[in-house]
């Protein structure tokens, strides 16, 4: 940054490390000729959601499977029991389906919940299809 003193004016400026993005525009003539330029609405892309999937082992009590999802996931007793036995039965199951950064923290969560509390609880995030 640099600063400028011109007579009483303090006059700053600051050097950008990237140009900011230019809208794109698409040429057309109007009625008389002349060339101009329409904007195109540009749409941001909403950000990838990652689902985030318990799965079932034969070691870990269903009581302790319950309470994560209650505590880490905000599910109230019986939504988490309906997922614990879905999980039970099916091989796996979805908790929820966050951000990225949201998902890979709930992982991580449940995944020190389990260890400190010695079960073999295993949990992952993956991308939503």
């Amino acid at each position: 940054m640099r600063v400028k003193r011109w007579g009483g004016v303090i006059k700053m400026s600051v050097m950008a490390t990237q140009k900011p993005p230019v809208p794109k525009t698409v040429p057309k003539r109007d009625e008389g000729g002349s060339v101009v330029l329409e904007r195109i609405a540009q749409r941001t892309k909403p950000p990838q959601m990652y689902q985030v999937v318990m799965l079932n082992d034969d070691y870990t009590p269903m009581e302790f499977v319950v309470l994560v999802l209650q505590e880490f996931f905000s599910k109230d007793r019986e939504t988490a029991t309906q997922i614990m036995l879905k999980i039970h039965l099916d091989g796996k199951g979805i908790c929820g389906v966050y951000s990225k950064d949201v998902a890979a923290t709930k992982v991580d969560q449940v995944l020190d919940a389990a260890h400190q509390s010695g079960h073999p609880l295993q949990c992952l995030s993956e991308p939503v299809e």
